[in-house]
């Protein structure tokens, strides 16, 4: 396995976006929702990037990229299409500490983006390797037909018991809350009856709890 996964909480932290058109604006919209503080170097910004600087949703830098561009960022994305331009990011995120992905260059990262599907709170990330990412945009379409929303609501359901055990000072084996989370409970949640999910999860881990 080259790459290690992981999730990053990029939550106030200062990331550049090299590039101004629809890929950038793919990759400005996601740091957005996970709170980054996005500044964007682009002499044009695509309909959309235009949008979020007018209302001050990200800052734009309206020229090329510059040697320096990266100082005093934790991350660095480049859409360009512009290959020497991603090979002087790379080298600028070397020298300076600065993680840098480019789009479809692997040579030019030190991470790559997976395939992303999301359920409400639930995330599943999915990379080829930089192998395939059309095998990964499959993978992507088959995870989204298989996860539904009762998924989502089973997070949900599952918070709330834990915070009402722990609340009693329950705690409980993690076999048990795998035995819980079954196909029972999520056919109930299917079926849209929450409230009797919730009391049917409670009531199991309460017995598992207890030896019955």
């Amino acid at each position: 396995m080259r790459y290690y996964p992981v999730f990053l909480d990029v939550r106030g932290k200062p990331v550049v976006v090299i590039g101004g058109g629809v890929v950038a604006y793919g990759k400005v919209r996601g740091l957005l929702e996970a709170g980054a503080q996005v500044t964007v170097v682009s002499p044009h910004l695509e309909p959309g990037l235009a949008d979020l600087a007018t209302h001050g949703k990200i800052k734009h830098i309206p020229r090329p990229y510059q040697p320096g561009d990266l100082q005093g960022f934790v991350l660095a994305f480049v859409a360009t299409d512009d290959p020497s331009i991603n090979r002087e990011v790379a080298q600028e995120g070397r020298q300076r500490g600065v993680w840098v992905n480019a789009v479809d260059d692997p040579a030019n990262c030190d991470f790559i983006m997976p395939a992303i599907v999301r359920k409400g709170n639930i995330t599943v990330a999915i990379s080829t390797g930089g192998a395939s990412p059309a095998a990964a945009r499959k993978l992507r379409e088959e995870l989204e037909r298989l996860l539904g929303d009762e998924y989502s609501l089973m997070l949900e359901v599952a918070a709330e018991a834990r915070d009402h055990l722990r609340a009693q000072g329950i705690q409980v084996d993690p076999d048990s809350w795998n035995r819980a989370l079954n196909e029972s409970l999520l056919d109930l949640l299917r079926q849209g009856r929450r409230q009797e999910a919730k009391e049917y999860l409670l009531a199991t881990l309460l017995s598992s709890y207890r030896g019955e």
